[in-house]
């Protein structure tokens, strides 16, 4: 059903991750930013995360290891914006022992980007093209790269190319599970029955771009990628001859793959 995600979340069918929890969205930004090695990077970097979904976290988290400037890039306005979400974030950081910008005095959403230097660009693709080009060093997205529409996707992994610095880095972990049950549900359906603007609209899309087509976007868009970790099922959740014509050309150790993390150089 075209549902809005809104009332998806209130009725507590499915959310846009967990970052509004301060312990979670610590411990995925500072995954990826080990997995990048950011650590032996000079501080003063510019970030984008892809995707941050439900929450703006990675405008105060950023700084506090070090960048100078954050970007954060989705399709749409659904980060909560609630000042007392990010307050608890910030007693978390310090209790961490990391720094973090004085939010004390800040009220509105608007006043917590000014005062962490971050931007908040909710229009998807067109939104990455007002970025300037090699202008971001450190690029992460979780759980976000397999919910780009199918056709946008190569689009997208070329505007990344085009903003990431020349010795810049990505980080990306990619889950292929399904949105409802966290299963291979979404193989079961026609490109066609899929991709139809209906599906698109009902909230729990993914491209369902497997593993050696992204890492063959991944080049084509003008990156070397590094995959640094990849996840199988034992065996497919769902039987083999329920699997739609579109995907019968992949081998069973490509279907089996439901989680991966890579680095985009």
């Amino acid at each position: 059903m075209p549902v809005s995600y809104d009332i998806w979340k209130r009725v507590g069918f499915f959310n846009l991750g967990a970052m509004e929890r301060p312990e979670y969205a610590l411990l995925v930004f500072r995954r990826h930013f080990d997995f990048a090695g950011m650590s032996k990077r000079p501080k003063g970097f510019t970030c984008l995360e892809l995707g941050p979904g439900d929450s703006l976290s990675s405008a105060l988290i950023g700084p506090a290891f070090g960048a100078s400037q954050t970007y954060m890039v989705d399709v749409g306005s659904f980060a909560n914006t609630d000042p007392a979400t990010y307050h608890e974030l910030a007693v978390y950081l310090r209790e961490n022992a990391l720094p973090v910008a004085d939010i004390s005095k800040v009220r509105t959403c608007e006043q917590l980007l000014a005062v962490c230097s971050a931007k908040y660009l909710t229009n998807g693709l067109a939104s990455l093209r007002q970025i300037p080009s090699a202008s971001v060093d450190f690029v992460f997205s979780h759980a976000t790269l397999q919910q780009v529409r199918r056709a946008e996707f190569l689009s997208v992994m070329k505007e990344l190319r085009r903003i990431q610095r020349p010795g810049g880095i990505g980080s990306h972990s990619v889950s292929m599970r399904d949105l409802i049950g966290g299963a291979a549900n979404d193989l079961r359906f026609s490109a066609r029955a899929w991709e139809s603007p209906l599906m698109a609209q009902a909230g729990f899309y993914t491209n369902r771009i497997r593993y050696p087509e992204m890492l063959a976007l991944f080049r084509q868009a003008g990156f070397e990628p590094e995959v640094i970790h990849v996840g199988r099922w034992d065996k497919l959740p769902i039987p083999r001859q329920k699997v739609a014509q579109d995907f019968c050309k992949f081998s069973d150790d490509d279907l089996l793959v439901h989680e991966w993390d890579v680095l985009l150089h």
